[in-house]
């Protein structure tokens, strides 16, 4: 006869009770999981409803107080001044056009050089791939002046390939997939191989389409970090018709009066495509980069 039982006869209270006990310390347990989960949740939300109220009212009401939490009436007036502030049609096709193209762009060049690290053997390779992760280390800043330098020398300021070209080579985006592809099987590409299909066919038919958690998780990261790049537009761009959103933005800061109305307006409109892009590609997001961690 075993404890239980035993407690159970000698006393048929005992065991329920503890059951009792034990499904209310369980459930005060997951209450605070819940309410902590909860608390972090609004506090993560919080900025983007306080951006909205913000491009709904005028800047008087945003720094009243008690403050306003409540959507206000100056919506379309706040759309109206943007518009005529910074053209948001144009701004908007600048930053969707060279955030797009330099993904297409910078996914595939990160591939292909991810794919030849991973899966060829050659003299230099790790030395080749301590030197991308050593680049990582660079503030992007120390190579302003000669990229400036550079785009100016051959009349390229304020032109699409001055603001793609110089981040399209993306050292965590060749990191990011080349830990990806090294989990992938050899066997298979030395079946295909034996097979007599090519590296090219290889790499587009075989390996790619299992790739595709990698790639989406990698294009997340590429479109933020064009996307939300400010120093380098402002540096390249000489008009205002080059703009891309943030550097548009920060033309509104006036010198001596800010309307945070339209700030907060061309906030959210510019955050509107980033939520778009990762909600189309978040079911291959957490895959794509828990393969990378697992590797």
């Amino acid at each position: 006869m075993n404890v239980i039982e035993k407690v159970t006869l000698n006393n048929p209270h005992a065991l329920p009770s503890k059951v009792k006990t034990r499904k209310k310390n369980n459930l005060f347990r997951q209450g605070g999981v819940y309410l902590f989960l909860g608390l972090f949740a609004f506090i993560s939300i919080f900025p983007f409803y306080w951006m909205i109220i913000g491009a709904t009212n005028h800047s008087g009401k945003m720094f009243s107080s008690p403050p306003t939490l409540l959507p206000g009436k100056e919506f379309m007036a706040n759309l109206t001044h943007l518009n005529e502030a910074i053209g948001i049609g144009r701004v908007l096709f600048n930053s969707v056009f060279v955030s797009v193209l330099f993904v297409i762009l910078a996914l595939a060049i990160s591939t292909a050089a991810a794919y030849v690290l991973a899966k060829f053997e050659f003299k230099g390779k790790k030395t080749i791939f301590t030197a991308f992760l050593l680049s990582m280390m660079i503030p992007g800043q120390a190579t302003m002046i000669p990229l400036f330098k550079m785009m100016s020398d051959f009349h390229l300021l304020n032109t699409y390939f001055a603001l793609i070209a110089p981040s399209l080579c993306f050292p965590f985006a060749i990191f990011l997939m080349r830990q990806n592809l090294m989990a992938f099987p050899n066997e298979l590409m030395e079946s295909a191989r034996l097979d007599g299909a090519s590296e090219l066919r290889i790499f587009l038919s075989i390996v790619l389409p299992s790739m595709k958690p990698a790639l989406a998780a990698t294009a997340i990261f590429l479109f933020m970090s064009q996307w939300n790049n400010f120093m380098w537009p402002l540096v390249a761009t000489t008009s205002s018709e080059m703009y891309t959103f943030p550097v548009a933005i920060a033309s509104l800061m006036g010198v001596t009066s800010i309307d945070y109305g339209q700030v907060m307006m061309g906030v959210t409109i510019a955050t509107i495509p980033m939520i778009i892009f990762f909600l189309a590609l978040q079911r291959h997001f957490i895959s794509g980069m828990l393969g990378s961690a697992l590797k």
